[in-house]
């Protein structure tokens, strides 16, 4: 049975109605913060493709608004589920913006389960993208999308994942972490209690997640000297090593 569902966030950012735009509007400011590779025609009536993995999408532009109201409809899945969003951005006095986000459409099975999740989610996607601006603001993103072991349960996924980072005490944002694989230091800038772990470094945005129990990360990199698929290698190897 289907379920129709309407999401709804709001976020400020010390960000230009125009950089927020870039952001969200383009397919380079769309990559650096949410995962896969997005493409967007600039007008109403225009192609929204998007491709993760084997998998690729094609929705249509609804409304074009630069720097003010962006709004898409994904394609219709073959279950007959959609997915559409609308993006509203109003710049405030003193330099911030606020971006206001709809989504809605239609989920079936595990509703409540599948609702959680982008709730969850897009709350680590918007904080994403503030940090994407004030810190790696127009640069080239690759990602980073690796999968390892199912765990037991999102606690035993949670305990993995703190325990690979050398977390040994509850993370808090501004906490210092050493990444394993890249060797390099970071700083925790987003914490999803139980589930998600976000660091970022002078090149790159490291998210680490245990949602559901299973163990993955989302990282999205900034370095010009950068290897994707060496680099998807090496993590999935690390969160396969983290149950062996």
């Amino acid at each position: 049975m289907s379920h129709s569902y309407q999401l709804a966030k709001e976020l400020e950012f010390s960000a230009s109605p125009e950089q927020v735009w870039d952001a969200i509007a383009t397919g380079p400011g769309t990559d650096a913060w949410f995962m896969g590779h997005t493409e967007i025609e600039p007008q109403e009536g225009g192609d929204v493709k998007f491709t993760l993995g084997d998998f690729t999408t094609v929705g249509t532009v609804t409304a074009w608004e630069p720097n003010k109201r962006f709004t898409y409809r994904s394609a219709e899945f073959p279950d007959g589920s959609f997915m559409a969003f609308d993006y509203l951005i109003e710049g405030r006095d003193g330099g911030t913006t606020v971006l206001r986000m709809v989504q809605s459409g239609t989920i079936d099975n595990n509703w409540e389960a599948e609702y959680d999740a982008l709730d969850k989610g897009w709350n680590l996607y918007l904080h994403t993208i503030g940090e994407y601006i004030e810190h790696f603001d127009g640069q080239k993103p690759q990602a980073v999308d690796a999968h390892g072991a199912q765990a037991a349960d999102e606690e035993s996924a949670w305990t993995v994942l703190k325990n690979g980072l050398g977390i040994t005490d509850t993370p808090a944002t501004g906490d210092s972490v050493h990444l394993p694989v890249v060797d390099d230091d970071g700083v925790v800038d987003y914490v999803e209690p139980g589930n998600v772990i976000g660091v970022r470094t002078s090149d790159g945005l490291y998210r680490f997640s245990g949602r559901f129990g299973g163990m993955s990360v989302g990282h999205h990199i900034f370095a010009d000297d950068f290897d994707q698929a060496e680099a998807e290698k090496a993590w999935q190897a690390w969160l396969i090593d983290l149950y062996a």
